[in-house]
């Protein structure tokens, strides 16, 4: 069944209330802090996350970027048959995710102490750039140099923005923030500590606005075909001038 985007409204409104009540702040931007570790860009980022998942699978050969797990287990399988081809296949967004880490890490050494210009805004833009350019290339005969893209894009996102609020995260992926989810709801139930409740309520607002991203990858996929994914790159740039506006007002209080 198509994703209809009137039925999200209501239990998503009801859950964010919830939320407010709850964890009053959970939605807002700390100024005490880096924009790019505030629970609002992580919400922002997993959306992202979620969009490209489903766009790799609906419209790029039913392929999940964004994380390596499946594309390692089918390395494996078709070593074992011998089918060097999709050997080839599966090897690749593995090389490029692991490409995509080391290249964060290098740009974070060299440009980690730059005042113009933040490295994780840097990492965005270079995300930016790479999506522009996959929403260019075509169907079928590009599928596997554009999940070698998004492999790539996936890497440097999950690398570059990896804390929230001081608690690890990730935006790509859920397997993680879930079980960090349950730990903390496990340790609420058991202490009745409200921090382990504004934790746990992280962890699964990411979880959600990932789904909520899949949901809108699936429906503007079906609208827009291989350009959706210029979406997300909209959706990054919002992220690049939230960082740049939070830089600017560092250094006018400096």
């Amino acid at each position: 069944m198509p994703f209809s985007l009137p039925l999200v409204p209501a239990p998503f409104l009801c859950y964010a209330f919830f939320n407010i009540y709850i964890y009053k702040g959970v939605f807002l931007m700390s100024r005490n802090k880096q924009v790019s570790e505030t629970h609002l860009l992580g919400l922002l980022l997993a959306v992202v996350g979620g969009f490209l998942d489903a766009y790799t699978y609906l419209c790029r050969g039913r392929v999940f970027a964004n994380a390596q797990t499946g594309n390692i287990v089918l390395l494996g399988v078709n070593l074992t048959e011998q089918n060097w081809n999709r050997t080839f296949y599966y090897l690749m967004p593995i090389f490029a995710f692991v490409l995509g880490i080391l290249v964060c890490e290098i740009i974070q050494t060299y440009f980690k102490w730059k005042k113009k210009l933040h490295w994780r805004q840097l990492i965005v833009l270079i995300e930016i750039f790479c999506l522009i350019v996959a929403g260019f290339l075509p169907s079928s005969a590009f599928d596997a140099p554009v999940n070698i893209m998004i492999s790539f894009v996936c890497a440097l996102q999950v690398e570059a923005f990896r804390k929230m609020n001081g608690n690890t995260y990730a935006t790509t992926m859920c397997t993680g923030n879930l079980r960090s989810a349950s730990q903390q709801l496990y340790l609420y139930i058991t202490t009745r500590q409200k921090s382990y409740l504004h934790n746990c309520l992280q962890y699964y607002n990411v979880i959600l606005f990932f789904i909520l991203g899949a949901g809108a990858g699936s429906f503007f996929t079906g609208i827009f075909h291989t350009k959706a994914v210029w979406l997300c790159a909209l959706g990054l740039l919002a992220a690049f001038i939230a960082m740049f506006l939070n830089m600017l007002w560092c250094s006018s209080r400096s």
